[in-house]
């Protein structure tokens, strides 16, 4: 396991660490204790608040905003439990060689090739391959669970298979020179593991459509966006505000995040040159750690 460096929770969020505790789903027969998840915990804080902790309220939404059960079947399979392994594959397994049949589908290769695809993230997620340093390092440490374990897992195999696109084609990846001799599955923080330079140059495409996209919206439905997002006001609250019926502002939220999504997408494809592997990807990223603060791109109201 890399070494930790996450920051130590204060006293005062015991309550919230035990009520994550009891909210996790744990699959029976797991030996995962309390003080392994608190770990996992403290490592996913650390990520989202690289710095220091911020406030404890806002430290403890955070924690309760995590995909808990998630959180912890990926902590114990990172300490090699033979039952959390077990479960994993059982439940797991249909899904990563749907997905690796979905990131496939287009370049028109079979089930076989898709069962390779997703058979190839095993060695790493169980840490069979070793650090620099000689310690096992599985890729579910890196796993934080700000998004959902097979959300996670799909972009894993998407980057893989561009990884292999690249090698295949001797097309030099964001990595570098000499990444095409390099292992595509090798760890640690270069290709499959997270963070990884690929990933914030995708995240950075993705904030800046986003906030290009959100400056070119009528006042009005800006207004709305930050009523909602920023402001954190119910559809009622925001209906009398603009004069609306609350199932107006419903309608009209959802045509407008509709049209965000459509203009980000379009100017990702035409002005970033992204393929639809690389679009798909991106939105992975996002979905799994969202790369800036909405507060300061709607604050400002017409």
């Amino acid at each position: 396991m890399p070494a930790d460096k996450s920051h130590r929770f204060s006293p005062a969020l015991n309550f919230v660490v035990e009520r994550c505790w009891q909210t996790a789903s744990v699959p029976p027969g797991l030996s995962l204790t309390r003080e392994q998840f608190q770990r996992a915990l403290e490592r996913s804080a650390t990520r989202r608040f690289p710095d220091s902790l911020p406030d404890d309220r806002i430290v403890a939404g955070y924690l309760e905003s995590l995909h808990l059960s998630d959180l912890a079947l990926a902590c114990a399979c990172s300490a090699g439990d033979g039952a959390a392994w077990e479960y994993f594959v059982e439940h797991y397994r249909p899904e990563l060689y749907r997905a690796a049949r979905v990131i496939l589908s287009k370049s028109g290769d079979g089930d076989s090739k898709a069962r390779d695809l997703a058979d190839s993230l095993y060695a790493d997620l169980y840490g069979l391959r070793e650090s620099s340093d000689g310690s096992r390092r599985s890729l579910f440490d890196y796993f934080h669970g700000r998004s959902k374990l097979t959300t996670w897992l799909h972009a894993i195999l998407a980057q893989r298979q561009i990884d292999e696109i690249r090698r295949t084609q001797k097309i030099e990846s964001l990595d570098g020179p000499g990444s095409d001799d390099s292992d595509s599955r090798e760890l640690p923080e270069t290709k499959t593991a997270l963070p990884d330079p690929e990933r914030d140059a995708y995240l950075a495409m993705m904030q800046a459509c986003v906030t290009a996209a959100l400056r070119d919206l009528a006042p009005r439905d800006r207004l709305r966006l930050a009523y909602y997002y920023v402001d954190d006001l119910t559809l009622a609250q925001i209906g009398k505000l603009v004069g609306e019926h609350e199932a107006t502002v419903s309608r009209k939220l959802d045509r407008t995040r509709a049209d965000l999504r459509r203009c980000v997408e379009v100017a990702l494809r035409e002005e970033k040159k992204l393929s639809e592997a690389q679009l798909r990807l991106c939105f992975e990223y996002a979905r799994q750690q969202w790369p800036f603060d909405l507060t300061r791109a709607l604050s400002a109201r017409d």
